[in-house]
């Protein structure tokens, strides 16, 4: 097999000739880790490279596994693999070893998948780009000069890239979504629940994070999802298992589906022309597919994200460095992790329990409210992003921002940063007005890749579903995929 005989497989057809032994995983895996050799120092999405170990897994592999010979990357966040460093993007944690699999992990090597390495993310995973200190930024194949998105931009950039066709993402804000956007993957965050991610993690984000992965085609992302949902001992939630795999979903035709579609920009800022257009190229496919799709007012508002959504990420960023200061045995410093982390942890401090708590209380009425559009509309459309990818860099501090979180920093003076909080509520979501509604109501939501901009860029198209209904969206993007497929068009690289 050649490369270009490779890029033409997902990870389903690779398993499928292991399985019938046309070719042995080795082959496969060797193909794999050229690839990465050739563009990884170009696009800088592989931190951990693990051909050794995959390596030794290709030759222990029993072919008639689900995923047999197939090479896959784990993103370094939340997924432990045991023996292998897991440094969250935080200079702090070098020097830590994953102790044992995450249960997920367990999963991916019972059914005969390669770890060929851990991919690159900004910090804690705090930000929709990724351009960590760490290791630098991960460039986005279609335009090396643009954002991959994140936090799964690794996972992204090396399945854009055609390094494995499938890798692992998480989504606790649009981790998943943003960086299949932006690097023209197919990429679904599963419902609360869906996906266990334990033993190491519970309940992360205040439940908003799913597991899951991005591909390029929706068949894998389907099979990978058969393969990991369900839960472990202890959970926190528990999310009804589906009526049939989700791999026969995507085979599926789907219902005639009313949609409801809104390009309005959460915040009243502007959404860029092109992912409108994109969001109304898709509006016609789908009418031409007979579905009843209409112009609706979205069912979210500002506050939702600028007073309710930031809250739990102040937090959560706090915590995150609250467990830095366990693994290091003592107070963090600012020097343990980057400047806009640190301000992040000092925000989670200047707010009290009772803040967290009754902005955490809020989230309940969002997925009221979510779940009301729901008793009309089958699916919400959306534009998955407000910006086409951007050049990297852009949503970076400024130079002053970078100055006036030094002097707060050094000075402790916590009530100016609180009151800069709007302002930097608005940079960032500026940029992700529509994914975070998902993580906090806790529905299943999707990023398909239908449209590209003039100077070849992908802007995905984003269908969020009720609760529990990963199977309409597995079918309907089994749908679009047959009436535009994309598999085919990748960067030239």
């Amino acid at each position: 097999m050649t490369f270009e005989e490779y890029r033409r497989h997902d990870a389903t057809a690779l398993a499928e000739l292991v399985r019938t032994r046309a070719l042995k995983a080795s082959e496969i895996l060797e193909l794999a880790i050229a690839r990465s050799e050739a563009v990884n120092p170009k696009i800088n999405a592989i931190i951990h490279p693990t051909y050794d170990l995959a390596r030794k897994m290709a030759d222990s592999i029993t072919p008639d596994l689900p995923f047999a010979g197939v090479p896959l990357l784990i993103k370094d966040l939340l997924m432990e693999v045991e023996g292998l460093p897991m440094h969250q993007g935080c200079r702090g944690f070098k020097g830590y070893v994953s102790k044992q699999d995450s249960y997920v992990v367990g999963k991916y090597r019972r059914a005969g998948m390669l770890f060929l390495g851990k991919t690159n993310l900004p910090e804690f995973g705090l930000t929709p780009f990724t351009e960590p200190e760490l290791y630098g930024p991960t460039l986005n194949p279609w335009d090396l000069t643009r954002t991959t998105g994140g936090s799964s931009g690794g996972s992204a950039a090396a399945v854009a890239a055609g390094i494995t066709p499938i890798a692992t993402a998480n989504d606790g804000g649009g981790s998943i979504r943003i960086p299949a956007s932006c690097c023209g993957l197919f990429g679904l965050k599963p419902s609360r629940g869906r996906v266990s991610l334990g033993p190491v993690a519970g309940e992360l984000w205040s439940g908003a994070v799913s597991e899951g992965c991005v591909s390029r085609s929706v068949r894998d992302s389907a099979a990978l999802l058969d393969l990991i949902q369900g839960d472990g001992l202890g959970e926190l939630y528990l999310t009804q298992r589906p009526g049939r795999p989700y791999a026969e979903e995507v085979q599926a035709t789907p219902p005639r589906l009313r949609i409801g579609f809104a390009t309005t920009h959460t915040l009243g800022q502007q959404t860029e022309p092109e992912c409108i257009a994109a969001v109304q190229h898709t509006a016609k496919l789908l009418e031409s597919l007979g579905h009843e799709v209409e112009e609706v007012p979205l069912p979210y508002r500002k506050e939702d994200l600028t007073k309710i959504f930031v809250m739990m990420v102040f937090g959560e960023a706090a915590a995150d460095v609250g467990e830095l200061e366990l693994f290091l045995g003592r107070k963090a410093r600012p020097s343990d992790v980057e400047q806009s982390t640190w301000a992040l942890y000092l925000l989670g401090r200047a707010y009290s329990a009772l803040d967290f708590a009754l902005a955490k209380r809020q989230w309940n009425e969002i997925a009221r409210r979510a779940a009301a559009f729901h008793e009309r509309y089958d699916l919400l459309l959306t534009p998955t992003l407000a910006m086409k990818p951007f050049v990297t860099g852009a949503l970076q501090p400024t130079k002053q921002e970078r100055l006036l979180i030094r002097i707060i920093s050094t000075f402790g003076l916590k009530g100016l940063l609180r009151a800069n909080v709007d302002e930097l509520a608005e940079k960032i979501f500026a940029f992700i007005p529509f994914t975070p509604l998902a993580n906090m109501t806790g529905q299943p939501s999707m990023s398909v890749p239908l449209y590209w901009t003039e100077d070849s860029l992908p802007v995905g198209s984003m269908f969020t579903a009720n609760i529990g209904r990963e199977d309409l969206l597995f079918q309907l993007a089994g749908e679009l995929e047959k009436a535009q497929p994309w598999f085919e068009r990748m960067p030239v690289i």
